[in-house]
Formats: C-alpha cells, structure tokens, sequence
C-alpha cells in the first residue's frame, strides 16, 4: 500500500451519536431517521454537502452509557431512502478514523465538532511477521465463517489485502463486544489493530470449540438417558403384558415413602427428617445414584422401632429366682440387677418413668477372668427383666465407623452397630451385651473405645445421633452389659461412664454345683446321652474341679465333662461298656487320664517345689484370674566373681524394682535378722520366676522375694502350705496391693491353707466366700519380719532363726 502523507486537514463535521453500536471505517450501515439525532445529523450534513461538493459527511461516534469515545469514523451517506420495514433510513459508509476535538457550531440542530483525521500508514511490503499475522488472521476468519456456512464471505474477507482494512473488517464479528469494538476503534497503529482483532478471534473460537464440546456431551447423555428411559418403559410393557397373560393381580406400588411415613409411628423429629428425604426423592430422577442412597436411608428409619418398647417385669423375686436358677453365685451381678429393677418398679409406680427426657437404663462392666459366665449373665438378666436380649461383639473392632456409622454419602454406607443392634433387637429398651470391651483396638482408622463415651454416657445418650441417621435416637431406656477380661485396658474415660462389677471366679463348691445342674446336663444332651444312662458322682466333679482344672471359670471344666461323656459314649458304641453307668472318682484316670494339677501338699516331701531353700510361693493375678507364682533364688559361686543381681523370667519393671528393694533390705537389716549378709557382696544373686514365656509385673511379689532370698541365706525351707503377698518397702513394711479375692481364691485351689496378705487389705476379705476363709488360714501383717516368722521352717539344727516382731 502506497504510503500517505502525514499531514491532514482538520475537519468540521456534524456527530452522529450511535449508543452501543460502533462503526469501523470500511463498514456500510443502515440508521434509522426516526431517531432524532441521527436525523438532525444527517440533515445538517446534507446542508453542508449543498455548498460543498461531494457526498454529505458524517461523524460516526460511539456513545456507551452516555459517553463518547475520543476517536470517530468519518461517514459519508451514500443513500436516502426507506428501510426494510418502511421507516425513513439512511445508509451510511465509514471512511476513515477521526480524532475529536473541540466543538464548534454548524447548521442545523446537530452538535457539530473540530476533528483531524488519524494517521495509518503501513509500511509496503508488508514485513514478514506482519504478513504472518495477515495470513493467521484470514484462515482464523475463513475457519470461524465456514462454521457458520457464510462461503461467500469467506471470499470477500480473502481479497483484502490492507492491514488495516482486514482488521476493520472484524468489526462485522457479532461475538464482539461494545467495548471490545471501542477499544479496535481507539488503536491507531493498524498492526496493533491486526493482533488484537486475532487475538479477539483466536479467543472467540477457543471458547466456541469448549461450548461445542459441552453441548455435544450433555447432548449424548440425554440421547443415552432418552434411551433407557425408552427401554425401560419397554420393559414395563413387556411384564405387564406376561403379568395379564398368567393371571397374576399387580401388587401395591412399595415405592410410595410418602404414604409410609405418614402411616408410620414416628418421633415428630424423625417425620420431618423422613419427609425432607421424600421430597428430595421425589425431585431426583431414577437413575439419579441419590435417589438409591435415600431409599435405603428411608427403609432404615421405617424399620427401627422407633415406639416399640417391652414392659418390665416388676416381679422382683420372680427375677431373682431366674437369675439363681440360670447362674450360681455371682450375687453382686445379681443384687445390682434386682436393686435395678426395684428401683425401676418404684418410678413407675410414682411416675417417674421419664425423668429430663432420660429413661432410667443402666449400664454396667462385668470384669473378670474367663469363663466365670460374663457373656452368659447377659441374656439371664434379660430373661429376667423380660426385655429382648441382643449380643455386640467389640474383639477386634478398630474403625469408630463401626459404633457410630458412615456417613450415607459413601458407597455401602450403613448404620453403626448400636442402631443395628436396637433394629435387631425391634425394642428401644433391650439388654445391650458389649461383649470384650477390653478388646477394642483403635489406629489410623479411629478410636471406637471413644466413639461409645456417648453411648454408655446417661447424661448424653438420650440424644444419640448416629452418623448414618442423623437423627436423635433415645438410648436411655437400653440397658447396657459391657464384658471385659482386663480392667485396665478399659480407657478411663469409658470406665468412668460405667458401674463396675467385679466377677473374680468360682469356688470349689460353686464349680461343683454349676457342673451337676448346667453343665453336665447341657453335656449329656450334646453327647446322645440320657441323664438315666450316665451319671457322675460328686467326688468325681470335685476332683475334676481340683485335679484336672484349675481355673477361675468352668470352659475347662465342662470341656473335661465333655470328654468323659464322649468317652463312655464311644466305649458304648464300641461294646467295651455297658449303660447304665456311673462314674467314680476312680474311674476317672482310666477314662480321660492322670490329673494335671495336684496340689504341693499332696505330693511327696521330695518332689515339692518348695522342697530346697530358696523357693517361696507367691499369688499374683493375671487375665485368667487369680495364680500361684513361685520365686526361686540362688547364690552363684564366688569363684566365679559373678557379683550383683540378675532377673529373669520376663519382669516387667515395676517387678524388677521390687526385687531391687528386697535385696536391699536383706543386706541392710541382715545383721538385725542373723542372715549371713555378707555373702550378698561377693556372690552373684539370681532371681527367677518359672513360667518365663508369660510376662509378669506388679508389686505384689515384694514380700515373696524377700521370704525366697531369706530362706536361701539361712538355709531354712520355706513352709509348703503358705502362700503369700504383698509389697515390701525398704524399711520392711508390708503395703497393700489389690486382687485379694482372686488370689484368696487360687491359693485355695492350689491346695494352699496358710495366707499372709497385708493388714490394710483386710477389710477384702469380706468380699471373699465364706467355705473359702473357712478352709483358709489368713495372716494380716505390717512388717516383713512377721513373714519370716509365719513362712520359714524351722532350722534343721535345732537352732530356730529368732525374728523380732514389729509393735
């Protein structure tokens, strides 16, 4: 293109305002005259153009939101005349940018302004990134009209060869904005013009090629939704037709929540919850994955029991004989139980039932060893109360989702394991067993021991709210039993919302009489027997009892009845025995083999363990309830310059520090006590505890090492049938420890008669069976001098060690 010159004349020129609408030079456009302005305009250039020669002249300005843009276009009216519709138009060419400036006066009505036309020449030739921008801009405009199927165009827009007539010519663009077409208009430089009118194109179709991406996706799933739903309707078809063809009647619709809801009995909380879901059900589609996740939310609410509640039964001395008859001993279990139901019965009769919104439940902790019946007791108590009984078991639980739920948005969502219980159980009021809370694991995954603080917490589970529900359920009329083996694994905080109840084994008695009327009975019903075929003796239970179990439950004693009873029953079948038969205590070794358990006392002096000086038997406590430890103690050659003392047995550190303070206490008071101390400072001392596989720790040793390392350095046995514990201080106190009718009752087992336990646990022995204390010979002492004097032997020469008696 042939450069211009520099300098143009200034030019006075009617305006004619155009609102929202921008004019480029190269443009042709149609006004409406019924506007006044462009009226006016046209008239008074067509005034001017009488004297003047040539066409009458315009000045194109855009006016947005009142405002006039500083840069015009020169517009020439090519033609008066009438518009497509019949109303006066004129069309209107744009020549060429012009700069406003100030204004001035003319004739007509119009508003007449200075302006100097704006300069844009361009160099010729093109350089070469220029002619690249040519070249994109025309195959961006060639691609975005052959979309819209305007051919013609397309060869129109690939004749123009001036940069600044091709960048004019987008003002044609109808995607472009008002501001958009100022901004083209106001850029002088045609090159800048060129970039921005491709940049704007190249825009343009990006965001058409996303639109077309989206429209074509949302069109092939409701062409995929309008197919299924044909289909399915198809298949409706298809059953109803094979429905009329067998004579089969169309059942009620299921589907309808709504009907089910309001005919249901539901708290008016939970109806507004369930109705809230049927409308959002009712909104969603069929396919729609909410719509499942609500329907099986709603079958959850309408199934719980939400009014279903058992009446107690009242008669309180027909439960306690349930209780006796189902489970003997046990009586703190049992009096809880019917202190629960007395006071339960008085409310009701006050009207107390429903005291704050809280019912009166209870929850309980049944702590003891195995087999002491714990799980068992459960569905005694609510046969006894006359509520259903349902079973949770916690060994092994480790994601808090279990007690609480998940969350109904995740697949496979479910309700946690206290509602499924009262689900199962169809009452709000039943017996809850918990059964192995002890057992509860917690990781990565959650704490469940602190998901249940709610639950087992009365001031707060009368508005539990489970995470798949969420809704308030009332859990403070359930009666919760939570089963553990150890106390201490139970958190504090969870112990704390519980009323602990201690199960610390059976007697010797009481084993006898749960083994003749529930055990052997059960047994000879599993073994084909008939109580009319086999009996067994007493003596031969008790020696079964003492001999061949030895334990704080009965698992091991009705699994040796079991044996016995399969025995006889194969001996039968073989023809080696005839029935009716009796089992006696003699028949016993021949039957299931010798006994694994006999008592220190019943076996031969020599074969004792406490048979050599140095061994001393203690009572210690584990998670199978009460047992007797023994601790051996030995002095190592001097020779062999082994000083100091060494552990074993796998001791915890608490029991490694009692062995510490009993060593020095010996070397300490050995001179008071006539022991020969010194050979505790040039001689190893070696403390073992047999059974090394099973961890041990505890205080309660304290005296037992002590009594063991006295008898080792006087030589002076330690009596066989005294068992003892306690822990030792150094200044030779005995202080209490606990567990005290656990191991009152293995020591009895064991065949021990003499027991030394500290002073300030005597008040325990209350809680011990009476045929237990009656069998058993209990020292209470303070200071550890007295147990020398009760445990050791006396001296082989004749010479007693003289122990001095604390006041």
């Amino acid at each position: 293109m042939a450069a211009e010159s520099a300098a143009f004349t200034p030019l006075t020129l009617p305006v004619l305002p155009l609102d929202d609408e921008v004019v480029l030079p190269g443009m042709v456009v149609p006004l409406d005259l019924s506007d006044a302005e462009v009226r006016a305009a046209v008239e008074a250039a067509q005034a001017a153009a009488s004297s003047e020669p040539g066409k009458p002249r315009v000045l194109l300005v855009p006016r947005v939101d009142g405002t006039y843009a500083k840069t015009g276009v020169l517009g020439t009216v090519e033609q008066v005349g009438r518009l497509a519709d019949g109303d006066p138009g004129a069309l209107i060419r744009g020549r060429h940018r012009v700069r406003i400036g100030a204004g001035t006066t003319g004739p007509g009505a119009a508003l007449w302004v200075e302006g100097t036309r704006v300069d844009e020449t361009v160099p010729d030739p093109l350089p070469g990134q220029v002619a690249e921008l040519v070249k994109e801009y025309k195959a961006l405009a060639t691609a975005w009209l052959r979309k819209r199927g305007a051919w013609q165009v397309v060869d129109r827009v690939q004749a123009i060869d001036g940069v600044s007539a091709l960048a004019d010519n987008s003002g044609y663009s109808p995607f472009l904005t008002t501001d958009q077409k100022v901004e083209l208009l106001e850029t002088a430089d045609p090159v800048a013009r060129l970039k921005l009118a491709t940049q704007q194109l190249r825009d343009h179709l990006a965001e058409q090629d996303v639109a077309e991406t989206i429209a074509k996706d949302v069109q092939e799933g409701v062409d995929k939704q309008q197919r299924e739903f044909l289909l399915r309707r198809q298949l409706e078809a298809v059953r109803k037709e094979l429905r009329e063809l067998n004579g089969e009647q169309e059942g009620e619709e299921s589907d309808d929540y709504r009907a089910r809801v309001e005919a249901a009995d539901l708290p008016e909380k939970v109806r507004e919850a369930a109705l809230k879901e049927v409308d959002k059900l009712e909104r969603s589609s069929d396919q729609s994955p909410e719509g499942s996740w609500i329907r099986t939310w709603l079958d959850t609410v309408l199934e719980m029991p939400w009014n279903e509640r058992t009446e107690d039964a009242y008669d309180i001395q027909g439960a306690q004989a349930v209780l006796d008859a189902e489970h003997a001993g046990l009586e703190d279990v049992k009096e809880r139980i019917t202190e629960y139901l007395a006071v339960r019965k008085r409310r009701v009769d006050r009207g107390l039932g429903v005291v704050g919104g809280r019912r009166g439940g209870a929850v309980l902790a049944l702590v003891g060893p195995p087999g002491v019946g714990k799980t068992s007791l459960g569905e005694s108590v609510a046969h006894a109360m006359g509520r259903k009984f349902v079973r949770v078991a916690l060994g092994g639980v480790r994601d808090e989702a279990e007690i609480r739920g998940h969350r109904r948005t995740y697949v496979g969502a479910l309700p946690g394991r206290i509602v499924r219980a009262i689900k199962e159980a169809g009452s709000m009021n039943p017996v809850v067993l918990l059964d192995e809370i002890d057992k509860v694991g917690s990781d990565f995954r959650g704490d469940p021991a602190a998901a249940l603080l709610e639950v087992l917490d009365p001031a707060q589970n009368h508005t539990f709210r489970d995470h798949y529900l969420e809704v308030e359920l009332d859990l403070s009329d359930v009666v919760f039993l939570a089963t553990a083996n150890v106390l201490e694994a139970i958190p504090d905080a969870l112990l704390d919302r519980m009323e602990l109840v201690r199960l610390d084994g059976y007697t010797e008695d009481e084993k006898i009489v749960i083994a003749r009327d529930h055990l052997l009975p059960r047994q000879l019903e599993r073994a084909g027997l008939d109580g009319d075929e086999v009996k067994v003796e007493e003596g031969a239970l008790r020696k079964l009892a003492g001999e061949y179990t030895r334990e704080a439950g009965v698992r091991t004693l009705e699994r040796s009845i079991a044996r016995l009873l399969r025995k006889v029953a194969a001996q039968h079948e073989l023809g080696e025995r005839e029935l009716p038969f009796t089992i006696t205590e003699g028949d016993l070794r021949d039957l299931i083999g010798r006994p694994h358990h006999v008592p220190e006392s019943a076996q031969e002096p020599a074969e004792r363990r406490t048979s050599v000086p140095g061994v001393a038997t203690g009572l210690a406590v584990t998670g199978a309830g009460g047992d007797v430890l023994y601790v051996e103690a030995s002095l190592a050659d001097p020779e062999t310059g082994a000083a100091g003392l060494t552990l074993t047995g796998q001791l915890g550190d608490v029991m490694k520090e009692s062995a510490q303070i009993a060593l020095s206490f010996l070397r300490s008071h050995g001179a008071e006590l006539e022991l020969p101390v010194g050979d505790l400072k040039d001689r190893g001392v070696h403390i073992h505890f047999p059974a090394g596989a099973v961890p041990k720790d505890g205080p309660s040793a304290g005296i037992t090492m002590t009594t063991a390392l006295a008898s080792l350095l006087s030589g002076r046995l330690v009596r066989t049938d005294v068992a003892m514990t306690g822990e030792v201080s150094l200044t030779g106190r005995v202080l209490p420890i606990g567990g005290v009718k656990q191991k009152l009752l293995a020591a009895h087992r064991a065949g021990v008669t003499t027991v030394i336990i500290p002073k300030r646990n005597e008040p325990d022995l209350d809680d011990v069976p009476a045929e237990v204390l009656d069998k058993l010979d209990v020292h209470a002492v303070t200071d550890v001098r007295q147990v020398l004097e009760l445990a050791l032997a006396p001296a082989t020469n004749g010479a007693e060690l003289e122990v001095p008696v604390a006041a």
